[in-house]
């Protein structure tokens, strides 16, 4: 199977996170979502990432869907078979995506508008779920218990993401996140190398 990724974006450390753990023979290769390489956009219609390209031909897009393509690869290797156990991953992995849309939303309006032209408004309005969706998990920080699931691998590849790009704006507010982290690199001693890098 070939990925489609990137180092920096936190979906594409999600799903490099679990296709370890799972030990899938998975070759990485890293796109330009920017330049629009022909391998992405004629494979994924969305030009986005992560893309998993199956080795009988199928393209799995997005993150959820590759993860849960994983998950029936290895017999439910990687969501909790308990059906409330589960449904609390799942929910948990929605909220840390969530959170990490709003995060890229926010790099983008910066990145890729003149400095005249940022909307501070929507930077602000998208901060704010950032912040309600952190204080949520620092009130209910998951346990990892013996291994760790789909929605441990979102959480720990948003809390990569916000040292990579928002170093200094939230750690101090949520100790709790970077003792989990600490927790989680204990269970998954790749999520150092894995986890989002620019």
């Amino acid at each position: 199977m070939k990925l489609l990724c990137s180092p920096a974006s936190p979906f594409s450390s999600k799903v490099r996170m679990a296709a370890r753990y799972l030990e899938l023979d998975v070759t990485e290769i890293r796109v330009d979502t920017n330049a629009g390489p022909a391998i992405l956009v004629d494979n994924n219609p969305l030009g986005k990432i992560p893309t998993l390209l199956t080795d009988d031909g199928l393209s799995v897009f997005d993150s959820v869907a590759i993860m849960h393509y994983f998950d029936r690869l290895k017999k439910g290797k990687l969501y909790p078979s308990n059906n409330g156990k589960r449904t609390q991953a799942e929910i948990l992995e929605s909220l840390c995506d969530g959170i990490c849309d709003s995060l890229l939303a926010i790099v983008y309006e910066r990145r890729f508008r003149d400095e005249e032209k940022v909307h501070q408004p929507w930077i602000d309005r998208q901060w704010k779920k950032v912040v309600s969706g952190l204080h949520h998990i620092s009130a209910h920080p998951p346990k990892i218990g013996k291994k760790p699931n789909g929605g441990h691998f979102a959480l720990a590849a948003t809390i990569g993401y916000l040292g990579l790009r928002f170093k200094g704006q939230w750690e101090a507010e949520h100790p709790e996140l970077i003792d989990w982290a600490s927790k989680f690199e204990k269970k998954f001693p790749a999520y150092g190398e894995i986890k989002p890098q620019g």
